[in-house]
């Protein structure tokens, strides 16, 4: 199993802004293709306007299958551009983790 975790920088303020607009756009999408969502936290300490989410496969090969399905379907392109149009992220990454072997399995 791998881990894609993925944190969004967003401008100050807009983060709710980010969020309401995944959930009502990308969310449905998601669980749609992706499958197993882990979690999606926003911060309340450190460096704020964070987004995070993090999604489990079993590996590369799945991972890649997933996202392009998702993303050839039309409303994630409608997604992106909204959030484009709104200019409320600054900036995103992800990181591809692996559990160690003494790591509790994921419950989601």
């Amino acid at each position: 199993m791998i881990v894609d975790v993925r944190i969004y920088t967003c401008k100050p303020a807009r983060a709710q802004q980010f969020v309401a607009l995944y959930k009502e756009h990308a969310w449905p999408l998601q669980q749609k293709y992706l499958g197993r969502c882990l979690g999606w936290y926003v911060t309340v300490e450190g460096e704020l306007n964070t987004v995070v989410h993090l999604w489990a496969y079993d590996d590369q090969g799945d991972r890649a299958r997933r996202r392009e399905a998702m993303a050839a379907d039309p409303g994630w392109a409608a997604f992106q551009k909204k959030v484009a149009d709104a200019d409320c992220v600054i900036s995103m990454q992800n990181r591809i983790v692996r559990p160690t072997d003494f790591s509790p399995p994921p419950t989601a």
